[in-house]
C-alpha cells in the first residue's frame, strides 16, 4: 500500500504541474464550461485511449498517457465546479485554482486508500484496457444523472464517479509506468 500511495503521489504531481502550466498559459478559462461540457471532454479522451487501444495505427502522436493525464485533471475541474458552481468568466487566481486542485486531489486519494484497502490492491491484476472500460462505464453513468438533472434513486452521486474516473485514470498511469 506504501508502494501505491509513492505511486499515486507522482501521478498526480505529474498531472498537477501540467494543469499548473496550463493555468498559467490559460487563466482559469475552464471555469466557465458547464458539468455536461466537462463529462464530454473527459469522453472523447477515454474514447480516443480506448482507440489508441484497439487499433494499430495512430495517426495523431500522443499517446495514452496524455489521455489519462487530461482525464484526471479535467475530472478535478468537475469535482471544482460542483462545489464552486459555474462562473460567467474565468473567477480563480492561481493560487486558489492550485489550492482547490490540491483539495480535490487528496480527497480522491484519501477515497483510493479506503477502496484499495478494502478490496486488497486488486487493481494492480487489471488491464488497462479493463481500466479504460471502466472509465468509459462511469462517465456513461454521469450522462445519465446528468440527463436526470442530477436526481438519482439509489447512486451515488456525479462527484463520486468523478473520483472514481480519477482513480482509475491513475492506476492506469501507474501501469503504464511499470
Amino acid at each position: 500500500m506504501q508502494q501505491t500511495s509513492k505511486q499515486y503521489d507522482a501521478v498526480i504531481h505529474t498531472c498537477r504541474e501540467l494543469f499548473l502550466k496550463k493555468t498559467k498559459d490559460y487563466g482559469t478559462a475552464w471555469r466557465i464550461l458547464r458539468l455536461p461540457s466537462l463529462t464530454d471532454q473527459i469522453f472523447i479522451k477515454a474514447q480516443r485511449i480506448r482507440g489508441l487501444q484497439e487499433n494499430i495505427e495512430h495517426k495523431v502522436d500522443e499517446g495514452e498517457q496524455s489521455e489519462f493525464i487530461g482525464i484526471i485533471n479535467y475530472s478535478i475541474m468537475a469535482l471544482i465546479q460542483i462545489d464552486k458552481g459555474i462562473a460567467e468568466q474565468p473567477d480563480l487566481d492561481m493560487d486558489e485554482a492550485i489550492q482547490l486542485y490540491d483539495v480535490k486531489a487528496s480527497l480522491t486519494k484519501k477515497l483510493m486508500e479506503d477502496k484499495n484497502h478494502d478490496y486488497g490492491e486488486a487493481w494492480r491484476e487489471m488491464r488497462v484496457s479493463s481500466l479504460t472500460d471502466l472509465i468509459l462505464q462511469k462517465l456513461l453513468r454521469v450522462k445519465q444523472i446528468e440527463d436526470n438533472k442530477g436526481e438519482t434513486l439509489v447512486s451515488e452521486g456525479i462527484d463520486a464517479n468523478y473520483q472514481d474516473i480519477i482513480n482509475y485514470a491513475v492506476f492506469a498511469l501507474i501501469h503504464l509506468s511499470e
